[in-house]
């Protein structure tokens, strides 16, 4: 852990290219062992906040600390950072490709070769080795770009848009890979608009919208304060008839009622009602938001161009 407790803190930061703000007056601080969701749409203002963390741009305002001091070459080697933007060796054989990154990220040869052997098994691709990377699939290419990524044990993980291209085995194999690298202590940062698969994998989440902040928290606690008083309910057999003047609003979804609720109304007194009315519960639950609700109800909709996407769709 840093001296600052922060794996990345950025205070009051600013960039724009031209009249075009790309970051305006950003702050945040990931804490380490962390799992954190730098989330928001296309042209946000994400990729731009992770360059600035990596020394790639520099900032026009404010300071931005990796491991408690500048973005220095020592701090940066202690990153592995897998861009929004893929690149690799198309004419070198995967093997050597991921032996040679090793080496460059200050890996001995021997332990290079074999952190890369067995990160082609875990994903599927030792039977590619000693193939040519412009052989591969996108997808594949993507994979070996990944292990480049992690082959020198980094302790910070910082991945923009990493789901991009997978198909949905390959997005969990790597959803699975990010989980265990957090229970190794390690911090991942990952950029994405794909906000179910933030709400599955991340601890804290900071919201961007147009260049500015406009949520940072706990993802529990988020969720818990953006509860609307909707409940669902499902029952066994026939359902009662929902007349009770606390219930505003009936929905019905599959099997499930929405029961939207008055204010100040709490879910334990339609629980009461339900069961006075003799039935049999399949399911009760306080339904809490999604974070693409959060999202949209903070800071409306992007627009059809820019849009935050719940699930599936491009970088």
């Amino acid at each position: 852990m840093t001296q600052n407790g922060t794996a990345v803190r950025l205070t009051g930061v600013c960039k724009t290219f031209g009249a075009h703000t790309a970051v305006d007056d950003l702050d945040l601080a990931i804490e380490p062992g962390t799992i954190y969701g730098l989330l928001g749409p296309n042209g946000s203002g994400k990729t731009t906040t992770i360059r600035m963390m990596m020394g790639i741009l520099l900032p026009d305002g404010g300071s931005v600390e990796l491991f408690g001091g500048a973005p220095d070459f020592g701090r940066r080697s202690r990153v592995g950072y897998l861009p929004e933007e893929r690149g690799v060796y198309e004419k070198m054989k995967v093997l050597d490709q991921l032996v040679f990154f090793g080496e460059i990220r200050g890996l001995a040869r021997s332990l290079a070769r074999a952190r890369a052997e067995k990160w082609l098994e875990r994903l599927g691709l030792t039977e590619w080795a000693s193939k040519k990377v412009q052989t591969l699939s996108k997808g594949m290419q993507q994979k070996v770009q990944f292990i480049s990524t992690v082959l020198h044990d980094p302790e910070l993980l910082i991945l923009d848009e990493p789901f991009s291209g997978l198909d949905p085995i390959n997005q969990d194999v790597l959803e699975e890979i990010v989980l265990e690298e957090k229970e190794r202590g390690k911090t991942i940062l990952f950029s994405t608009h794909l906000m179910e698969q933030a709400e599955r994998l991340c601890e804290r989440v900071c919201l961007i919208s147009r260049a500015r902040k406009v949520l940072d928290d706990d993802l529990k606690e988020l969720k818990r304060r953006e509860r609307t008083g909707v409940v669902a309910v499902e029952f066994d057999g026939e359902a009662p008839r929902i007349a009770w003047p606390e219930v505003l609003e009936v929905e019905q979804v599959g099997d499930a009622f929405h029961l939207s609720l008055d204010d100040g109304v709490r879910p334990e007194e339609i629980l009461g009602a339900v069961l006075a009315e003799g039935v049999s519960l399949r399911r009760f639950e306080l339904l809490e938001p999604r974070l693409h609700e959060i999202f949209v109800r903070h800071a409306g909709d992007p627009g059809d161009d820019d849009s935050v996407q719940p699930a599936g769709g491009a970088s």
